[in-house]
């Protein structure tokens, strides 16, 4: 019988009644949820690949695993939402609770810990099946194919026809922006992003960062300025020389790989990813006439991704990675929108700021308690009325490195570093304005610097649920005529850089020592929220 054509089967068939597994362990839901994405991912690549061979397919949709829970309305099931210091792991009461999944090969230990508070909390299975969620074509690892496919203007039209491409209905941060309304009886979600936002963003990802997503660190700092991603480098490069180092492997843009002393990719200490991108770079090292280097793999193209990526990283994501967001809150948002689709355990700004008191010296450390959001880029996500709180794991954390690094404790540490509020700004000139408008609004929310990236960084942490801090080294004083001119800003960066980045580093080795669901403060999530983390 003949393949159907385009004309006799305008629309793909998507399950319309799916038949759901039941599992009453994380292993089993999660082991269920692989093998699911797995054959879908590979009926939209075997499609392709009859369709580039001149086949007529017809419309090829596949979609996505969902996981499903539907707690009982006893006291037993609803344990968890009336009796739990937890921040997570449980969803509002009876109901229908639902997710759809991608990614279970990167996101595997992230589900297997929702799967589990799930189970735990109310003793009930988790539900696995299809859902009526289409994958786009472009999330299923076919780009490479589509790149070198010679196809007329007729054929890509016929593939736009014939594959579902992204759905921005799908794409939306309703759910997270606490603006998400659904009929009574309609499932509730379970976690924050629909499958299709969170494949969207591990894209932008590879875009913005210039490494795989599976390279990103639970522990994750932000700067601004190249000169700390030097310093992090050649840090970085003398860990891998340390005896004895928790770290294996060292990750720049372009997936290269600089390892540990000792350690390569076929060394038992090196988790399968981490060998996989090895092996994939080497193979296109060897494609573009280069040859396998171990001690840094990967092609170096002599030009930086708009917002680098550097990892240093440990076994189960527990390393750290630094982002150079560049100059602007604008960055700052689109980094942390996809960032966050991750989940990491914190995320740390640590950049230069106008310091606006007189006391204030070059040089001084700014620990943000609270934050003026005059960036407006988050607007229309995140009111301008709500409160942006400090969360105090991370505060504590940051004055305690502080102390250490600086080889001063108690007192001696207000000397050089200040607690308050940090005013952000979209507007880089912002001296050039009106003199008594700024001045007036800094006395009034008692602002102590001004910077243009934290209060977004702090703010889209909020958002998503993300721990946050920040802590800023003041380089200039424009209020009290110290300018940031280039002789002076170069003589402070020499002085301050490396002792600033050393701080944040030090920050997150004291923040890796906790228990990762301590920092998951109960202050960043709503009365209802959804169950994932």
């Amino acid at each position: 019988m003949p393949e159907p054509r385009l004309h006799d089967s305008p629309e793909p068939d998507t399950p319309a009644a799916t038949s759901w597994s039941l599992h009453t362990d994380a292993d089993s839901a999660l082991a269920a949820v692989a093998a699911l994405y797995q054959q879908q991912t590979s009926l939209l690549r075997h499609g392709l690949q009859r369709f580039l061979a001149g086949e007529d397919t017809g419309p090829v949709r596949a979609c996505y695993p969902q996981v499903r829970i539907v707690p009982a309305n006893t006291v037993d099931s609803a344990l968890a939402s009336f009796n739990t210091q937890s921040a997570y792991g449980f969803v509002a009461g009876p109901g229908c609770y639902q997710s759809t999944l991608t990614r279970p090969d990167l996101f595997a230990d992230y589900y297997r810990e929702q799967f589990s508070l799930l189970l735990q909390h109310h003793r009930v299975p988790l539900q696995v099946g299809l859902s009526g969620e289409p994958m786009a074509l472009h999330f299923a690892d076919v780009e490479q194919a589509l790149a070198d496919a010679p196809l007329s203007p007729q054929r890509k039209q016929l593939l736009h026809l014939y594959f579902d491409a992204p759905d921005l209905l799908r794409v939306d941060d309703d759910v997270a922006n606490g603006t998400a309304r659904f009929a009574p009886g309609e499932p509730q979600p379970l976690s924050l992003f629909t499958a299709q936002r969170v494949d969207l963003s591990l894209q932008r990802l590879r875009h913005y960062s210039g490494t795989a997503p599976e390279c990103f660190q639970h522990y994750v700092l932000f700067t601004n300025y190249q000169f700390y991603i030097e310093e992090f480098l050649r840090t970085a490069q003398a860990e891998l020389a340390r005896e004895g180092s928790a770290y294996t492997a060292l990750i720049e843009p372009g997936n290269r790989i600089s390892w540990r002393s000792g350690l390569g990719p076929a060394s038992a200490q090196v988790e399968p990813w981490l060998a996989a991108l090895a092996a994939a770079q080497d193979a296109q090292d060897a494609q573009a006439g280069g040859s396998a280097n171990h001690a840094a793999s990967g092609p170096s193209t002599g030009r930086l991704p708009q917002m680098a990526a550097y990892h240093l990283v440990q076994p189960g994501g527990q390393g750290i990675t630094l982002v150079n967001i560049g100059i602007g809150p604008a960055n700052a948002k689109t980094m942390t929108d996809h960032i966050a689709v991750l989940r990491p355990h914190v995320w740390i700004m640590l950049g230069h700021c106008a310091g606006l008191q007189s006391s204030q010296q070059l040089g001084d450390y700014v620990l943000a308690h609270g934050y003026i959001r005059d960036d407006h880029v988050l607007d229309e996500d995140l009111p301008i009325w709500v409160p942006i709180p400090a969360l105090a794991e991370v505060q504590q954390a940051l004055e305690q490195a502080v102390g250490q690094v600086c080889g001063v404790s108690g007192l001696q540490v207000k000397r050089i570093m200040r607690t308050g509020t940090v005013a952000s700004t979209d507007n880089r000139n912002w001296e050039l304005l009106d003199y008594q408008t700024p001045l007036t609004r800094f006395k009034q929310g008692r602002a102590i610097a001004l910077d243009m990236e934290s209060a977004t960084i702090a703010a889209n942490g909020y958002r998503f649920r993300v721990p946050y801090g920040t802590l800023l080294c003041v380089s200039d004083k424009p209020l009290h005529g110290e300018l940031k001119l280039p002789g002076m800003a170069n003589q402070f960066y020499r002085g301050r850089v490396l002792q600033h980045l050393q701080i944040g580093i030090q920050a997150i080795q004291i923040l890796q020592a906790q228990e990762h669901a301590r920092l998951h403060s109960r202050k960043l999530r709503s009365h209802a929220d959804v169950a994932f983390r």
